[in-house]
């Protein structure tokens, strides 16, 4: 690992979560694991550390993939959360104002390690999702593809910090929604069971051979 290319995060909120599954945004494209990184704006000790690894990866470039000749415009892979996305021109989503952006990519042979707060490996993947909040350690290295040239971000170990609200619209859960039943009605209703003699009927499935319940 180059010390001078790597940066450790302060806390930072997580989006786009792939950190236990390889995943491509679109058909063909390589499989990676990887997750947006929103760092605070406040935050200016987070963003030294990445200023000066990626001052470090430029200079690297230079010297060993560029042939010795600095780009006129080497592309920041850090976005400001209150812009545009480079993508489409398009706004950055609410989650994103008051924060830098910044996505991280792993080969799919290299899976990060994530760890809970106390460094304990994440069992549960239902733990790790788009809205966490965490640590990141990161790298930058120059690249020279396709005629581009720039400065890419590798994903490294992810320590969960917290629990923060989902994104991506997930699905609210039954209790948001509905609420608690009052307990006079909870005991209206079972008075009304012992008086009838009422019980719920078991579920039934179809059978998809047969097409008959059962």
């Amino acid at each position: 690992m180059n010390e001078l290319t790597n940066a450790t995060t302060g806390e930072v909120r997580l989006s786009y979560v792939h950190l236990f599954k390889p995943y491509a945004f679109q058909p063909g494209q390589e499989e990676k694991f990887s997750c947006t990184i929103l760092i605070p704006k406040s935050d200016t000790e987070t963003m030294a550390r990445i200023n000066n690894a990626i001052v470090a990866a430029t200079e690297k470039g230079v010297s060993d993939k560029w042939n010795g000749v600095r780009p006129p415009v080497i592309p920041n892979p850090v976005y400001d959360g209150d812009g545009v996305r480079p993508s489409d021109g398009m706004a950055f989503g609410p989650e994103c104002r008051g924060h830098y952006v910044l996505t991280a990519s792993a080969k799919a042979d290299y899976p990060p390690e994530v760890v809970d707060a106390q460094l304990n490996p994440v069992i549960n993947q239902s733990e790790i999702y788009s809205g966490i909040y965490a640590r990141v350690n990161i790298s930058f290295f120059p690249y020279a593809f396709g005629g581009k040239k720039g400065i890419g971000c590798g994903l490294g170990p992810v320590q969960k910090t917290r629990d923060g609200e989902p994104l991506g619209g997930s699905a609210p859960k039954a209790s948001q929604v509905f609420g608690t039943v009052p307990a006079a009605q909870q005991n209206n209703n079972a008075a009304a069971a012992g008086t009838y003699g009422y019980q719920q009927p078991a579920a039934q499935g179809i059978n998809p051979i047969t097409g008959l319940p059962f």
